[in-house]
Order: structure tokens, then C-alpha cells, then sequence
């Protein structure tokens, strides 16, 4: 039985007929998934925090995917996908934190369905011998190359995932450039994407700062955990993403690739302002 969630059921009945109501093919929306742990690990939290997907959910939602011939495309691809004026549906898959999971758990769901995915590495918890981030162990760089070989791309999600709007311009590129560097050095291929860690703060100046650093240092596109499905005006370094987790029923995954739960940025950018995020 699935508990009452009130942002699940104002996406249901409300805000799902709207979006079918207003969406045009001039309009077209990309989702951007995001997802973290794929394991079968309980959460107390709300779920709407939640950032665990269990191997059967996330089998699941890949299987809809599939089965609703979506293309899985990369964040490379993203502007040559809004040209596009075919009727294609197009979806990225991304994770964050590059845990050991992505590689014994979500890859084999993955490979299965012959989807790509980008992996986003907070690079000081990735070495030879495993480490562990957040509780959960992480993936090692020989793992990492091996999924590399089979299609998985990789991004950068800073060295120690600190909260980079903390930090002095020196220390943030210093994050985002020995990252990028060094999945670069592992890997042996350019790193054109990242993710920012945390919420993304509602502050102009430092989304000034950031971007310069960013293309300063090479990158071409990156992600956050702002809410909504990406479209051809979004700032390219910065793109929203919807969040996805096991209590994502089918019923509630298909709301958001279609836009429902867009409307969700708004109350989130509110709560980041009061709280001076």
C-alpha cells in the first residue's frame, strides 16, 4: 500500500492533466534523472528524501523505458535533441556519488535494457582500495574503467562534495578542476560534465562564479538537484533533474517524465530563499 504523499497526489490529479493540456511539440522537455543508490536499504526519512531505489524499482522504471521505446541519450546530446523535430521521447539517466552499487547492482538492470547512463564521481572517495562516502561503499577506478569500457560515461562531482557556495573562488575550482583532471588521468577520456553537490543555491552571483569556473576549466554542460524536466532554455551548466527513488511507482515515474512534477521548482526555490540558501 503506498502512504499518502501530498506532492505524489497533486502530481496525480492535478497537475498531470494540466501539463497534457499545455505541452506542445515547440515545447519540448527532456527528463534528466537522478539517482543515487540502487540497493534495497530502508530509509527513515520522508520519502521525498529518499535516495535509495531498490534493484527491483529501478528494473522497473528502466523496463518503462523500454517498453515506451525512449531513447537514453547523453547530456552531450541534450541540444541536438531539442533541435530535433522528430516525436522521439528522450530521457538521460544519471547517478550521483558513484557508489559500489551503481556497479553490482544498477549496471547488470542497465545493460539489460542496453541503456547508457552517466555516472557523476566525488573523486576523493574513488581510489584503488575501496572507500566509503555517506555509509555506503564506493566504486573503485578499476571498476570505473571497466564500466567505461561497456558504455557508462563518467562526470565530475567534485573531490570531497563539500557545499561549494562555503567555499572561496580559489577552493571551488580547485574542486571542480582536480576532479575533472582526475577521472581524466583514470580514465584516459575528456570530462565534459558535472554535478553540482547539494541543493543549488538561489544566489545570482555565485551561479555567475561557478559557470566562469566551469567553462574555465572545461566542462560543456552540467546538472543539479533543482527540480524539472531540462529544455532548450535552461542554462546549460546548471540543468534540473527529477529526482527518483523507490517509492516512485510506475503510475508516479511516468508523471514525472512527462512534466507533472515540475511544478514542484517553485515551492523548492521558495524554501531555498527563506532559508537563505
Amino acid at each position: 500500500m503506498i502512504n499518502f504523499r501530498l506532492d505524489r497526489f497533486l502530481t496525480l490529479y492535478l497537475f498531470r492533466h494540466i501539463i497534457k493540456k499545455q505541452t506542445s511539440a515547440d515545447d519540448k522537455r527532456i527528463p534528466i534523472l537522478m539517482y543515487h543508490s540502487i540497493s534495497d536499504e530502508k530509509e527513515k526519512s520522508h520519502p521525498y528524501y529518499h535516495v535509495n531505489t531498490s534493484p527491483a524499482v529501478f528494473d522497473a522504471h528502466m523496463r518503462y523505458l523500454h517498453e515506451n521505446n525512449y531513447s537514453v541519450i547523453n547530456l552531450q546530446n541534450l541540444e541536438k535533441s531539442f533541435a530535433s523535430r522528430d516525436s522521439s521521447e528522450y530521457v538521460v539517466i544519471t547517478f550521483d556519488d558513484g557508489f559500489y552499487d551503481f556497479f553490482t547492482n544498477a549496471f547488470p538492470i542497465l545493460k539489460k535494457y542496453n541503456f547508457s547512463a552517466t555516472v557523476f564521481l566525488p573523486t576523493g572517495f574513488i581510489h584503488n582500495e575501496r572507500l566509503s562516502f555517506k555509509g555506503k561503499e564506493c566504486m573503485t577506478w578499476h571498476e570505473v574503467q571497466d564500466l567505461q569500457s561497456k558504455g557508462i560515461n563518467f562526470g565530475s562531482h567534485t573531490v570531497t562534495h563539500p557545499q561549494l557556495n562555503n567555499l572561496s573562488t580559489k577552493e571551488i575550482e580547485n574542486e571542480i578542476k582536480l576532479s575533472k583532471n582526475k577521472i581524466e588521468d583514470e580514465t584516459g577520456r575528456a570530462v565534459e560534465s558535472f554535478s553540482y553537490p547539494y541543493a543549488f543555491p538561489e544566489d545570482k552571483e555565485f551561479g555567475i562564479t561557478l559557470r566562469t569556473l566551469l567553462k574555465k576549466c572545461g566542462y560543456t554542460n552540467g546538472v543539479t538537484t533543482k527540480i524539472g524536466t531540462a529544455n532548450k532554455g535552461d542554462d546549460t551548466f546548471f540543468q534540473p533533474r527529477l529526482p527518483v527513488n523507490t517509492a516512485d511507482d510506475i503510475l508516479f515515474f511516468r508523471a514525472k517524465l512527462q512534466g507533472a512534477y515540475n511544478w514542484l521548482s517553485k515551492p523548492q526555490t521558495f524554501i531555498k530563499s527563506i532559508k537563505g540558501k
